[in-house]
């Protein structure tokens, strides 16, 4: 069970009852300005779920998803250079440890479900809310599934020997996939969840069987002549469909590696329901990046070793389909093994649309969005069906919106750029609670100073960046070099827009304030609710 804490952080400034879980072991502040405590001490019982193994693959299946598969061949374009983009894979990884150290710091401070949004409230107390209300827009506008599902598509066309290009074919088929995925979660939620554990075998088994079939490229084993990428690695390719090598052109390199190697972060999502957090986070979470890295270093020399330098830079999406066409020929092995990972691509499309569904879902039941129980509902198939709907209606505006032209490297740029505006915010906080030694503020893991400020400095720089000019022709997906930073920030900004709508201009319209109101459930997990509160026409409360 949940300890209390010292310190007057949790007491209540209600008047009303306060009641008792579990035979008043820790009383749950239920009156309308009941406060949010910063921290707490934690006993975890065996109702906690998560083990090491458990955690573990459930980092794993999030960060081996389709970006390994699709990935490379823009990040080669960008940076012109063999040598330059293994080194960035390696780097990203290094980057992962980091943000990873830091989201341990946090987590194991504050052992409640819900990643960063905890670690943003827990920093930026002012203005109020603001912080969620900007990392609401975030998950709501940016928790789409459509670079998955258009690489299911253009897998999908790949393996029937057709046009693979990111026109309206390629697209329908990525909505048909997302509908399929958000129809079965919503009327079979179990058979869904089945089906993606199922499916995810099939990442690991297709990212093993590049890494083996490299070593067997590197041997000789290939259908085409030698393509002698790794012979002056380092050498700089320019011209047309080249990224010239540029600080811009790194910067998106790094966007699409980060989002290859994104879900080291997946666990601190429900932590609530982890055993011991402490011990089985600082197993399982580095030894599963560790593998993800080696895993993603080694398939990037599998594809150089078998795929020539023009061919990879025009590949785009179905890198791994044109490694194993020059592996294994053109035979039926180049057309089956193209369907594996197009089925592993649908299985991450489940389980996103899985996840998100069911953040969308708590975001409702957190009083955070319009019509809050619409959202938060489970009817009629006791799965979060309205919520699941919101999660394909963003997928398919990600889809549809984008104007004809190779939309994937698009995509994957803006839906991780916001993220790099997260990160530099959740690490400048704990940067700023280390040094400030202020509030009590105490983890069982500690980040050391130089491993925070290059997680640091690497997110600025990515903030950045994407707004200079690009040297050469290549920017994101073909489009102006400007517009995915304009809308990442524009979706940050829309959730300034959307605190100032939520706290100010409706309360006041309404004649209530918004609250945030905590209990603490017999399982030790806390959850908040934001409440409407009615203000008396002297500001003070009135209850009912």
């Amino acid at each position: 069970m949940a300890k209390e804490a010292s310190g007057d952080g949790a007491k209540a400034t209600s008047d009303k009852k306060v009641d008792q879980v579990d035979a008043g072991e820790l009383p749950v502040y239920d009156g309308p300005d009941a406060e949010v405590r910063a921290e707490q001490s934690y006993v975890f019982d065996d109702s906690r779920k998560i083990g090491i193994t458990g955690a573990g693959f459930l980092i794993l299946n999030k960060m081996i998803g389709t970006g390994i598969f699709s990935t490379p061949s823009g990040i080669f374009a960008a940076t012109g250079s063999v040598g330059v983009s293994l080194m960035l894979w390696v780097f990203g990884g290094v980057l992962a440890f980091c943000g990873l150290s830091v989201f341990l710091e946090f987590g194991l401070a504050i052992p409640r479900s819900g990643g960063e949004k905890n670690y943003l409230e827990r920093v930026y107390r002012h203005p109020k809310y603001l912080a969620t209300c900007i990392f609401l827009s975030q998950m709501i506008l940016l928790g789409f599934s459509a670079g998955n599902c258009l690489a299911f598509g253009r897998y999908v066309l790949f393996a029937s020997g057709r046009s693979v290009a990111d026109g309206w074919q390629a697209r329908g088929i990525a909505v048909t996939c997302i509908t399929f995925a958000v129809l079965l979660h919503g009327i079979f939620p179990k058979w869904g969840l089945r089906l993606s554990n199922v499916l995810g075998v099939f990442k690991l088994f297709i990212l093993l069987l590049i890494v083996c079939a490299g070593f067997a490229a590197l041997a000789g084993h290939r259908r085409i002549p030698d393509p002698k990428n790794f012979e002056n690695a380092f050498r700089l390719e320019t011209g047309d469909g080249y990224g010239g090598g540029g600080v811009y052109a790194y910067a998106t390199a790094m966007l699409r590696i980060i989002y290859s190697y994104k879900g080291w972060e997946n666990a601190n999502y429900v932590l609530g329901e982890v055993k011991n957090p402490k011990r089985t986070l600082s197993i399982a979470a580095p030894a599963s990046v560790g593998v993800v890295t080696v895993l993603y270093v080694l398939a990037n020399v599998a594809y150089f070793a078998a795929i020539p330098k023009e061919d990879l830079a025009k590949s785009e999406v179905i890198v791994a389909g044109i490694f194993f066409r020059n592996v294994f020929g053109d035979g039926a092995g180049a057309r089956v093994l193209p369907v594996f990972v197009a089925l592993s691509n649908l299985g991450n499309v489940l389980a996103v649309s899985f996840s998100q569904g069911r953040v969308n879902q708590e975001l409702g039941k957190e009083g955070l969005l319009p019509f809050s129980s619409f959202w938060a509902s489970n009817k009629p198939f006791n799965a979060p069906a309205a919520s699941l709907a919101l999660h394909w209606a963003m997928t398919v505006v990600a889809l549809i919106a984008p104007p004809a032209g190779p939309a994937y490297n698009f995509i994957v740029d803006l839906g991780t750029y916001p993220g790099a505006w997260t990160g530099a915010f959740v690490v400048g906080g704990l940067i700023y609670l280390q040094l400030r030694k202020a509030e009590n503020w105490s983890s069982p893991w500690h980040t050391f100073l130089p491993v925070s400020i290059l997680y640091l400095v690497t997110n600025v720089f990515l903030m950045i960046i994407p707004f200079v000019p690009p040297d050469g022709p290549i920017s994101a997906g073909g489009y102006p070099y400007y517009v995915f930073p304009i809308v990442g920030i524009a979706v940050i900004l829309l959730g300034v827009v959307y605190w100032a709508l939520w706290t100010k201009i409706w309360p006041k319209i309404g004649g209530y304030k918004v609250v945030a109101e905590k209990t603490i459930g017999p399982d030790g997990e806390e959850v908040v609710r934001y409440l409407k509160v009615k203000v008396g026409r002297h500001g003070e409360n009135v209850t009912d």
